[in-house]
Parts: structure tokens; sequence; C-alpha cells
């Protein structure tokens, strides 16, 4: 780990401030914010200005969560970031993804043609930096324009994360402790 989560006793208004604009009052600590944040939280200016986005991305974004979801894990499993991989693993699990779906995703592999497209989509911005006319074709089929950029930036956005998380050494939030979109007032 080259950057561990910033111990409780070294949190200032300043940190708590910058995770407040996504996380409740009772969750600005340490445990409450999992090790992600807890590590990010010692950029406090960084965060405060990327956890809208984030959350954005997370919890509001037109593209359906079970295809963000996919999205992610491809991401996860393409840049190697247990982080990713793990926590979102648990929230696929949560918008419906069977165990052989999360596998399946990992490898680049679904059996429904717009699942297909979506992870398809996801190996040509790693490999590429760009989707395909084809691969933007089927995913047009399925999915509108709004959807279709989200599907981009969710792709990105999640890409930075991986490199940001491998990098700094961010490890799974213990077992047990729930993902942080699941516990209350999460998402980012």
């Amino acid at each position: 780990m080259r950057v561990p989560p910033l111990p409780g006793d070294q949190w200032s208004d300043q940190e708590r401030a910058a995770l407040a604009v996504l996380l409740p009052e009772h969750r600005l600590n340490p445990r409450g914010a999992g090790n992600a944040l807890a590590t990010l939280v010692r950029h406090p200016r960084l965060v405060r200005r990327f956890l809208p986005f984030s959350g954005y991305m997370m919890m509001r974004s037109t593209l359906p969560a079970r295809l963000r979801e996919l999205a992610v894990l491809r991401v996860a499993r393409l840049r190697d970031c247990v982080y990713e991989w793990t926590e979102h693993v648990k929230l696929g699990e949560l918008v419906g993804l069977s165990e052989e779906e999360i596998e399946a995703a990992g490898r680049g592999e679904a059996a429904g043609e717009l699942d297909a497209a979506v992870l398809r989509a996801v190996d040509e911005l790693e490999r590429d930096y760009t989707i395909s006319d084809g691969t933007w074709a089927a995913l047009g089929e399925h999915l509108d324009e709004r959807q279709l950029i989200d599907l981009v930036f969710t792709v990105g956005t999640y890409g930075m994360l991986a490199s940001a998380f491998n990098t700094l050494g961010v490890e799974p939030d213990e077992p047990g402790l729930p993902s942080e979109f699941e516990r209350p007032g999460g998402g980012g």
C-alpha cells in the first residue's frame, strides 16, 4: 500500500467537508467512508470536486445500473484492479447480475446482444480509446444518445479510478463491511 487510508485522528474539518458532499455525517470517518474514500481524502480539494461527478456516474447516470456494473466489472478486470472488482461484484449482485454473469463479464463474455455490445465497447475504449462504428451501431439499437455518452464516461471514470486505486495501493474493504454504495447515503 503506497498511500494508506487517512487515520481518523488526522481527519480535520477539511477532510470531513470534502466527503460531506457525498456522505452523511455519521459516515465521515475512515470506516464509514471505506478504504477508497479514506485514501482519496488525503487530497480533500480534489475529492470535493470529484465526488459530485463520481456520484452522478454511480447514481444518476442515464445508463441502466445493470449495464453500468457490467462495464465497470470489465474495466476492473482489464485494469487488474482488485479493489474495483471486489466492490463491483457486490454491486453487480445488487442490480441482479448472477455470479456466472459477473465472471463472464470479467472475461468479456455475455449471452445477450446488448450486454455483449457493452463489453465490446469497454474493450475497444480500453484498447483503442474509441468505440468502433459497428459496436456504436449495435449499442444504438438499445441505448439513446445520452445513455451512449454516459457509457463512454462510465468506462473513462472507472478506468481512471482503477489506475488510481492500483497506483495508490487501495485495498478492498474488509469482508462484512457493506459496499460503498450499499451503505445508507452511499454513492460516488
